[in-house]
């Protein structure tokens, strides 16, 4: 037998314990393993963050269907879910104490899962008829975009919206200069946001690991929270996204104290989801990125 393998495991033990004398001790220290490269993927939303400036294409929906049921909805009620798939979407909102009431006086009882998979399956015919009305890619993004892809980062997207939607929604945004590598719909998932399922698809389509090494970018608090569920960076986008509710047009055009006050409310709601880092809009991201590199480079984590 081996000299090596006539060494008792006592005998293997002091060895490196100096004859024993620490080997009844409790460590003070241990070794851990820690990511110190660079980031590898971005993780974009779409509307609100790189399409649909102000994230018009589904609040609009919303109000539409729930009319179409004689519950008028107001465009705050509609937005408030904005990010979760657009099944929960609508069950929240019938959730909300006023809607609920005012639904059960024009139906003369609560709303069922039979009305919510109604009003669902309403919903993507509804939104598919004025995708393309609402799918303009916001100011920068194509340029922000191909300077990360320059850097060697890789680009997925997440969203609400069920795969028929992000179907047609593709060769929209594609046209306009936008392709991400990677394309994940909440129906492809066993639970949509704050999940952090879509994130995790991403990160297995664009071969991308660990997961400190991707940055996930939303601009609501669904969204966000997927990406600090997920276990990576996450990033909220206020200016052009849910909270601020504004087209590019009429961002330029409104009254600097309203948009102050938006915009404003918008970082409050964010900062509060816990989002690492609120930028204005995507064109931000890099001086973001940069700082992730230099945390990473010290082994930090989200």
């Amino acid at each position: 037998m081996p000299m090596a393998q006539m060494i008792s495991k006592k005998q293997r033990l002091n060895m490196f314990t100096a004859k024993g004398e620490w080997s009844n001790r409790k460590m003070e220290y241990r070794s851990e393993r820690r990511y110190i490269g660079k980031v590898k993927a971005v993780v974009f939303d779409w509307a609100g963050t790189v399409v649909d400036c102000g994230v018009f294409a589904p609040a609009l929906t919303f109000v539409q269907i729930f009319t179409k049921e004689g519950v008028p909805i107001t465009d705050e009620e509609a937005r408030g879910p904005m990010g979760t798939h657009k099944r929960v979407h609508i069950q929240k909102i019938l959730e909300n104490e006023g809607v609920k009431g005012r639904w059960i006086s024009v139906h003369g009882k609560p709303p069922t899962e039979g009305d919510i998979d109604r009003m669902y399956k309403e919903f993507v015919p509804m939104q598919l008829s004025c995708l393309a009305d609402y799918s303009n890619v916001i100011t920068g993004v194509v340029e922000t975009v191909q300077k990360l892809k320059d850097d060697g980062i890789k680009i997925g997207s997440t969203t609400g919206y069920p795969s028929a939607i992000v179907d047609v929604l593709k060769p929209i945004a594609a046209k306009q200069g936008y392709a991400p590598d990677c394309y994940v719909a909440a129906d492809e998932v066993p639970q949509s946001r704050p999940c952090p399922y879509m994130v995790w698809l991403n990160g297995i389509k664009l071969d991308v690991h660990p997961i400190e090494a991707i940055v996930k970018v939303d601009d609501t608090v669904d969204g966000v929270r997927e990406g600090i569920t997920a276990g990576c960076w996450s990033v909220g986008v206020a200016k052009t996204g849910n909270y601020v509710a504004a087209s590019e047009s009429e961002l330029h055009s409104m009254d600097p104290v309203e948009l102050n006050r938006r915009l404003k409310r918008a970082y409050d709601i964010l900062i509060d989801s816990g989002a690492h880092y609120v930028i204005d809009t995507v064109m931000d991201l890099p001086s973001v990125i940069e700082d992730i590199n230099r945390r990473l480079s010290r082994g930090e984590k989200p």
